[in-house]
């Protein structure tokens, strides 16, 4: 049915930028608001940042003020623009639809690592 696709994580030195991007097999991202989540090795997955149909965004307060969510639906694809990353950003990112919702199957996420 629908297939998420993260990419664009790597390894970067603490102060550094990325930009991810979620691409999903559908037509999904004009009728559904989508959030990228995070785990980091021996945590729950969490949300970091959040963007309805709308376009209004909404931020962790671990990544506010560094990380832009933001996406074009005549791509259906959303990104995570990341400034001035830190050590514990390190994670696996993945992006799906918001709890209380329906949500798509798990992608494969994309692994940022953020060295000091």
């Amino acid at each position: 049915q629908v297939q998420l696709v993260e990419s664009g994580g790597g390894l970067v030195q603490a102060g550094g930028s990325l930009r991810l991007s979620c691409a999903a097999s559908g037509s999904i991202f004009s009728i559904n608001a989508m959030v990228w989540y995070r785990q980091a090795p021996g945590k729950q997955r969490e949300g970091v940042a959040r963007i309805t149909r709308g376009g209004i965004t909404s931020y962790s307060d671990s990544v506010k003020g560094r990380f832009t969510i933001s996406r074009d639906n005549a791509k259906n694809t959303v990104y995570l623009q990341m400034n001035s990353l830190k050590p514990e950003d390190t994670a696996d990112y993945y992006c799906n639809t918001p709890p209380g919702s329906r949500q798509y199957p798990w992608g494969q996420g994309t692994q940022v690592t953020v060295s000091s």
